[in-house]
């Protein structure tokens, strides 16, 4: 067999491994053999590359071997690093690396169009490549290069490095300018330079591009951070495609375009769940404080102890659980599956309600609780269990804030007005687990904390969960 054939047979398992590997991580029961089964076609996909060492003509070899020096030089210090930060990464970081990683990969994509683009004029004078091949080159590179800017912001801002928002009047001309900019220097390169600019000219429309992606990142408040994450998800995966095709290589083709189409769905769904346009998460003002529309909210926040509350609980029939941000920053999953652990014991029937964004990523609670054993079937997506939080005695709030606020429903002025919410507010009594009196992440105050039927348990989430089971073993122990 040829080095070529091998080659392309790698690539075409690569891509096998891929498609199953994400069909796995569709379920949480089969989610972790997914990321394994696509991490294997990731090793193949890389190994086979340097078989390309093999097909080549004997002159040509010591160019290639050094190439080939510099790529596993590369292959070291990327893999040492990535494992490095992936053992020490905590779970409330997650969110964070997600981004960086998403920004690596609309980075390579943007390299591989620079080099490219880069290319000497052919000697002989040939036009070289044709004109798709170039207009793919110069999308794909500005894609990677807006994944690569936008996302090194969005993880700046969810390790709160960046703080605040950028607003000023005019902004969005600002952005739209910066844009067609770039489009304009990237339409140059391949209708008037055939795909040969100078190397200045090249240089400009990747800068163009980087700041693009910065002022298209910066506005966007923090409650959006999941969406916009799930955004260069996508770009990231359109750009690998992109330059897939550029490199006519078929598994990052294959792997860019299912990144790239999974990315989009994920992004239009979780703009469905909040009940908004991709385009109004990109240039809308959600996220800025909204108090001066908001009105004073009418009753009190209600203190209670832990121990109290935990008591209740345990007494109940039905509790269902709505964990957010806060829970993951605790890291308290454990302590809060332990909790439901005796609350089940005494038969107490206790369901966990995920919302589509709660968490700083897509997925992010699901993980959480996958980390700390909890059955897959007592947790339920919000358009599963909603309608059952009327006939739940007690629902138990922790760390979560604009997923659980009513004023979605009710207050037309409020920034987050329309977005689906867990019905938190209909269980007979909540119980709201919070480290203050703060705000959410999108900056609204939240009308349930005051409502009749919420009284606030005040306190780091694994302090709170360890007064509740004390409070509980205590029952337990005295007879009760």
């Amino acid at each position: 067999m040829s080095p070529q054939f091998i080659i392309d047979a790698s690539f075409i398992a690569a891509a096998f491994l891929f498609i199953y590997g994400l069909k796995r991580m569709s379920s949480p029961v089969t989610a972790r053999s997914g990321i394994v089964v696509a991490g294997w076609g990731m090793l193949v996909a890389v190994l086979a590359s340097f078989l390309y060492y093999f097909g080549v003509t004997e002159a040509a070899k010591p160019h290639l071997l050094g190439n080939a020096a510099v790529a596993l030089i590369a292959l070291v210090l990327g893999v040492s690093w990535a494992w490095w930060s992936g053992k020490k990464v905590a779970m409330t970081a997650m969110p964070q690396m997600v981004a960086l990683y998403n920004g690596m990969g609309g980075g390579s994509a943007a390299a591989i169009a620079a080099m490219v683009l880069l290319q000497p004029v052919p000697a002989d004078g040939a036009a070289g490549h044709g004109l798709v091949h170039y207009l793919v080159t110069v999308l794909g590179g500005l894609i990677g290069a807006v994944s690569l800017s936008g996302s090194l912001i969005a993880w700046a801002k969810l390790d709160e490095r960046i703080k605040g928002t950028w607003r000023y009047t005019g902004l969005q001309a600002v952005n739209g300018a910066v844009m067609l900019l770039t489009l304009a220097i990237g339409g140059y390169i391949v209708f008037a330079m055939h795909g040969h600019a100078p190397p200045m000219v090249v240089v400009g429309f990747f800068a163009a591009a980087l700041v693009f992606g910065v002022f298209m990142t910066m506005p966007i408040g923090g409650a959006d951070m999941p969406v916009v994450i799930s955004l260069y998800n996508a770009f990231t995966g359109l750009a690998v495609g992109a330059e897939g095709y550029v490199l006519q290589n078929p598994a990052l083709m294959i792997a860019g375009m299912v990144v790239g189409s999974a990315g989009t769905l994920l992004t239009l769904l979780m703009a469905k769940a909040m009940n908004r346009s991709v385009s109004n998460v990109i240039f809308s003002n959600f996220g800025v404080t909204g108090d001066e529309a908001q009105g004073e909210i009418k009753g009190s926040m209600k203190p209670v102890e832990a121990g109290d509350a935990g008591i209740q609980m345990r007494y109940g029939s039905k509790v269902i659980i709505a964990p957010g941000y806060g829970l993951a920053v605790a890291q308290a999953q454990h302590k809060l599956y332990e909790f439901v652990k005796l609350c089940e014991a005494q038969g107490v029937e206790v369901k966990f309600a995920i919302h589509p964004v709660a968490g700083r990523m897509p997925g992010h609670m699901n993980v959480l609780l996958a980390e700390a054993g909890v059955p897959y079937d007592i947790i339920f997506d919000m358009e599963d269990i909603n309608g059952e939080f009327k006939e739940a005695d007690f629902a138990l709030v922790i760390g979560a804030n604009d997923t659980v606020n009513p004023a979605a429903r009710t207050n037309k002025s409020s920034p987050i007005y329309g977005m689906p919410i867990l019905n938190v507010d209909q269980a007979k009594q909540a119980f709201v687990v919070k480290r203050g009196q703060g705000k959410g992440y999108s900056g609204v105050e939240n009308e349930l904390f005051f409502k009749d039927n919420t009284n606030m348990v005040y306190g780091d989430a694994q302090k709170v969960l360890v007064s509740m089971i004390q409070a509980v073993k205590s029952l337990e122990g005295g007879g009760h």
